[in-house]
């Protein structure tokens, strides 16, 4: 075992309140930052993908925040307070003597390699694995969610048994690597391992499970075999269910998409579009958002003889990002993409089947609308189809049991709490939640709020007399050749502010509502979004006016204890 050691790491005069710096620990790194006249020492880089956390966003009330996915940690104990961090920094001793700071650490935790502390759990203080009829926390779902509150609970002290029931065939995987990369083997992106889950976190594990209805009353789920299982608390985050639009000719007699018809969610989909997308075949894309930008981006790679998109909107991501924006990305798409294709303002009107074989398409007949009102017809043809055109939640098997929003969500209270049903907390995509700092409520389909669902529902558990509501601002990714960052809630969205240039993927564009800021897009601008998600919770965002004068985010003040934030009280809708 390394032995601690104490180092003087820099003088005292060089690190100011607010301030947060990286600096050597022998052959390692350590990150300083000071709050008035405390200086804390932690790891130096992110525990997600690794990035260096002093190019990120650190504030007064001492959270320091990643410059890329806005993971949050901690700066006084390495602990995490946001997602998508899936571990805890090292914390570090310090002390001021002679003018210099110095840390007292192991040097092997200050390595890149090493960044990351084991949670605070001691797994001999759990109770023994459940038995049948044993009650304790049963998890529906086997994604994000579900990792970030078994993480959440053992971190802040649950200690009764947990099961993890997942209708996918692997243990909770880092989804979003699934659409930017086409990963097609779970084990490379699974947050932990099947020994760490069972033996460390205490969670019994089952994959390839079906929950087929639940009893909130008695307190009781029912499986597909017709098992049943006892829960002190339940968690639903069965996550979404790829959308299939209703075309004649996609799908057969009974209701099965044809065979090289694909939708995208799981592992199993991308192995589908990894063995479809080789080089010389030709690909047909429905939709325009986020996934199918995604895969289409991620395929172009594989020298395909074509990429068809077709979109309904004028421009990619139009309703999220914009009509600017998303023209501007299109065009540095196409310009750095020969094979990809776009057919705005479309809609697929029929299937062209394949004669050869009823249980394949040969193509699509696209109906694009001009500007001037007339209507065209194009024929596609093409070795598959991907549909990306949304998803619906999962909650078929709550029909009955659940008051079910007209889109299949779940109502909760700013606390996760289904409402109306005690000790059930619903998460992620299903759930329709207060959102901060208006108290509306809506779903909100980023993979990063899921995560933070988990964490906020995860403490609760743990800690009942102390839970706090869910005042997360949502931050979500996306890589298109370049990174794409977005936080905030900018839906119905009334104007655009866009600084800089879309169509060379870099820019950064405010959207405003009601006269406000509501959230932020860039793209090769870091730390930018990292700070206006940190504005956002703090009720510092400037205003339209402030930006078009040419505020800069990066100049607000939030990292000196003088700061004083204007938080706005959330109420649940």
């Amino acid at each position: 075992m390394t032995s601690l050691k104490t180092i003087a790491v820099l003088d005292e005069k060089d690190l100011a309140d607010g301030q947060v710096k990286q600096v050597p620990f022998e052959d390692g790194q350590v990150l300083l930052a000071r709050t008035g006249d405390k200086v804390h020492a932690t790891s130096a880089y992110c525990t997600h993908y690794g990035a260096p956390l002093a190019k990120g966003v650190f504030t007064s009330d001492g959270r320091i925040v990643c410059p890329w996915h806005g993971a949050c940690f901690n700066v006084c104990t390495g602990d995490i307070e946001d997602a998508p961090a899936p571990a805890a920094l090292h914390s570090f001793k310090t002390s001021i003597s002679n003018g210099k700071i110095h840390v007292t650490a192991n040097p092997s935790h200050t390595l890149k390699d090493n960044m990351s502390r084991p949670s605070k759990l001691i797994s001999n203080t759990l109770e023994p694995s459940p038995t049948p009829g044993e009650r304790g926390l049963i998890i529906v779902g086997g994604g994000a969610g579900a990792f970030h509150t078994i993480e959440s609970a053992r971190e802040h002290g649950y200690v009764k048994p947990i099961v993890l029931l997942s209708k996918e065939p692997y243990l909770p995987i880092d989804r979003t690597k699934l659409s930017k990369a086409i990963i097609t083997d779970p084990s490379k992106i699974e947050w932990k391992n099947a020994a760490e889950l069972k033996i460390r976190y205490g969670v019994t594990v089952r994959t390839n499970v079906t929950v087929t209805s639940i009893s909130p009353k008695e307190h009781y789920i029912t499986l597909e075999s017709n098992e049943t299982l006892a829960y002190d608390n339940l968690v639903l985050a069965p996550g979404a269910i790829p959308r299939v639009l209703p075309i004649d000719g996609l799908t057969t007699g009974d209701s099965q998409l044809k065979e090289n018809v694909l939708t995208f969610r799981g592992v199993g989909d991308a192995v589908k579009v990894e063995n479809a997308a080789t080089e010389g075949k030709t690909a047909i894309v429905i939709g325009s958002s986020f996934i199918s930008m995604e895969v289409a981006v991620a395929i172009a790679k594989k020298k395909l003889a074509a990429i068809h998109i077709i979109g309904m909107e004028k421009a990619p991501f139009e309703a999220n990002l914009g009509t600017e924006v998303g023209t501007g990305i299109m065009e540095y798409l196409k310009s750095n993409n020969p094979n990809l294709k776009f057919y705005m303002s479309s809609t697929v009107s029929r299937v062209i089947p394949d004669e050869a074989d009823e249980k394949r398409v040969k193509g699509v007949v696209v109906k694009t609308k001009g500007e001037d009102g007339s209507e065209s017809e194009t024929e596609l043809t093409g070795d598959f189809v991907l549909m990306g055109v949304g998803v619906r939640p999962a909650t078929d098997f709550l029909k009955g049991t659940l008051e079910l929003a007209k889109d299949g969500g779940v109502q909760v209270d700013e606390y996760l709490r289904v409402k109306g049903v005690e000790d059930v907390y619903a998460l992620g995509d299903i759930a329709i939640y207060p959102q901060l700092p208006t108290g509306e409520s809506r779903r909100v389909e980023h993979w990063n709020v899921a995560s933070n669902h988990g964490r906020t529902v995860g403490k609760a558990l743990a800690t009942p007399n102390d839970a706090q509501p869910f005042v997360k601002v949502p931050v979500f990714w996306s890589a298109l050749g370049q990174q794409l960052r977005y936080c905030g809630v900018g839906n119905g969205f009334e104007e655009v502010i866009v600084k800089g240039e879309p169509s060379q993927m870099k820019f950064i564009a405010y959207y405003v509502k009601e006269n406000k800021i509501v959230a932020v897009a860039c793209m090769q601008n870091d730390p930018v979004m990292t700070k206006a998600s940190e504005l956002l919770r703090l009720g510092l965002m400037p205003t339209p006016e402030e930006v078009k004068g040419g505020k800069d985010l990066l100049s607000i003040d939030i990292s000196t204890v003088g700061t004083k934030p204007k938080v706005e009280k959330v109420t649940a809708a």
